[in-house]
């Protein structure tokens, strides 16, 4: 089984739309939208729900105000400021449990809180791992962690090969968790400086954990200068650019009827493109379609 992310150093780089346009390629793969904060990739493939399961994250703290002395050691003890009186904002919350650790006449207890919800899908392209974090909880990682795992068995029950997985922008945990076990990081970026700060970020983190990267300058034709650039630093660090997207209306059209920009247009300048990353994508690979092999 192979195993693929597609991530970006910063968000509202594109790489949702080539992940969608690559699952619409394989035409039959396991997809993976890990980006569980901001949870997008839905609206391409338009997945139908076969099951979903509550996602429990972080704790809650909570005060038995039958046994509380109102000595105020908690609300003192809080680095977050969550407990006002026999009160505890669930948002400002962060369960680490000191409260109850201070506590001197165990008042005090933190219970797990439903954070989000998993969910496995059916698209047309192939079976889909995916998931919903709440607004304000945390355990992100935890819970990208938990669609990854749920997307390898579902490519061991359907005999696939590869798994597709749209990672977050950025490096943080929830980036970590989508990485780690992967065959491949493709990162996307654009010709900004910005841009391109984020991408040796993002190829940093890849490097770290001796993975195989490789690069989509998407949006290419808007910065040559920088898009030169980028390239001549791949080329200096031996990773290979897949491609380079040029800008194209057809992908907002694509956006806007919530399709795969290679479904949707497939003769266009930005699918003819991806087609070509996708070449580049399954020789890294070393496979030849979402079957298992």
């Amino acid at each position: 089984m192979k195993q693929a992310t597609i991530v970006s150093g910063k968000g509202g780089t594109g790489k949702t739309t080539i992940t969608a346009s690559f699952a619409a390629l394989a035409r039959r793969v396991v997809v993976a939208d890990c980006d569980v904060d901001a949870a997008v990739l839905h609206l391409l493939l338009d997945p139908q729900v076969v099951t979903e399961q509550e996602f429990k994250g972080s704790r809650l703290a909570s005060i038995d105000t039958a046994r509380c002395v109102e000595c105020g050691l908690c609300q003192r003890a809080c680095r977050f400021d969550a407990i006002r009186g026999l009160e505890i904002d669930p948002v400002l919350c962060e369960g680490c449990g000191v409260c109850a650790y201070v506590c001197p006449v165990g008042a005090i207890s933190l219970r797990e809180r439903i954070a989000g919800r998993l969910y496995i899908s059916e698209t047309r392209f192939g079976p889909m791992s995916h998931a919903r974090l709440y607004a304000t909880e945390a355990n992100s990682g935890k819970l990208v962690a938990l669609v990854r795992h749920e997307a390898r068995r579902l490519a061991d029950r359907e005999g696939l090969g590869l798994i597709l997985a749209d990672g977050p922008p950025g490096i943080g945990c929830p980036v970590i968790a989508s990485l780690t076990g992967a065959d491949i990081a493709i990162i996307v970026t654009e010709p900004t400086m910005s841009g391109f700060h984020d991408l040796r970020r993002a190829l940093s983190l890849a490097h770290h954990f001796k993975m195989t990267s490789s690069v989509i300058v998407n949006v290419w034709d808007i910065n040559q200068e920088n898009t030169r650039r980028i390239s001549q630093f791949c080329e200096q660090e031996g990773i290979k650019v897949l491609a380079r997207i040029p800008f194209d209306p057809k992908v907002t059209e694509a956006m806007v009827a919530g399709k795969p920009v290679v479904e949707y247009s497939p003769d266009c300048m930005a699918s003819a493109e991806i087609r070509v990353a996708w070449d580049g994508a399954r020789d890294l690979l070393g496979v030849s379609s979402g079957r298992r092999e």
